[in-house]
């Protein structure tokens, strides 16, 4: 686990010289098809010379929750334990991570139609005010979410709407939270967040070398995508859609895509922070010189690995 730019693909991939891992993703972005540059995929090399899950499964008109996250994951490590090999999961996503330590509590499932209303009502009013609506609806949980946050707002209400119930009554319910499997947590952190954010700065950029404007307009020129489509929330993704509709200019994208990243670092360090207070972890620096030979050592000492 670890933030954004931490070189957690890249130490997935040193592990997979030294053990028999196969590699899940937790990455709530790399799950959508034709979105590669922005979303930091591995290269159709890395995909060939060791398996890897959870990527590119679903187009950009869809949704992947973090629910079906956890189904899928434990249903794909007891195919990969069965043919001897380790689940290997490396990612940023923490939410899916903690659904799959925690467990999710029993909400249910996206409704299509509800989530269209949700979206019409939304164009026509504004997201502050269908935060205000879920804040009578639901003050607790309203409190936790932005007025800006769309997603989270139109997740809240649609699960009040479709139960009749409060979001935060319905989530303090008993999870489902067996876990089958011994899990060991290793993050990555950096020591100097300063450096993390030249990382970030410098990974963006390559990507917007590498493409990723052309990508972005590729999607929107193939799928009814907007603005509020969930993949299209993805950091980069929204910056780059903003520029191809001429709302903002070409330094305003990098400026926007590099302060957003920075942003989703930060949120990323805070959830590693809750998980490292309620689970054992083993702690990296990402920043290290010979961080992948710190982590496989540490890794040979593991009896289960084994």
């Amino acid at each position: 686990m670890g933030p954004t730019a931490s070189g957690k693909s890249h130490i997935a991939l040193e592990i997979a010289k030294q053990f028999p891992v196969e590699i899940i993703s937790v990455d709530s972005a790399q799950v959508y098809r034709h979105m590669n540059i922005g979303t930091a995929k591995p290269d159709p090399e890395a995909l060939n010379d060791v398996p890897h899950h959870l990527i590119s499964i679903i187009d950009p008109t869809e949704s992947y929750s973090a629910a079906q996250f956890r189904e899928d994951a434990l249903s794909i490590m007891q195919a990969i334990s069965q043919r001897g090999n380790i689940p290997l999961l490396a990612g940023g996503t923490m939410l899916y991570f903690q659904a799959l330590l925690e467990g999710l509590s029993d909400l249910p499932p996206a409704d299509t139609q509800l989530r269209q209303s949700i979206e019409n009502e939304a164009q026509t009013l504004g997201w502050p005010t269908l935060h205000e609506k879920l804040r009578k609806l639901d003050p607790e949980i309203a409190q936790r979410i932005k007025q800006t946050d769309s997603q989270r707002i139109q997740r809240a209400l649609e699960v009040c709407l479709l139960t009749n119930q409060p979001m935060s009554k319905l989530q303090a319910t008993s999870r489902n939270s067996h876990l089958p499997y011994q899990i060991n947590l290793l993050t990555l952190q950096p020591s100097d967040r300063s450096q993390l954010h030249l990382r970030i700065a410098d990974r963006f950029e390559a990507m917007l070398d590498q493409g990723l404007i052309d990508e972005v307009a590729s999607i929107l020129e193939q799928f009814p995508v907007t603005f509020d489509s969930p993949s299209m929330r993805c950091v980069g993704y929204r910056q780059a859609c903003l520029y191809l509709n001429q709302r903002i200019a070409l330094k305003d994208l990098h400026d926007m895509g590099i302060a957003a990243t920075r942003q989703l670092a930060k949120r990323q360090l805070t959830w590693l922070r809750s998980i490292i207070r309620k689970h054992e972890v083993i702690e990296f620096d990402c920043l290290a010189n010979d961080l992948a030979n710190q982590i496989c050592v540490r890794l040979h000492s593991i009896k289960s690995l084994k």
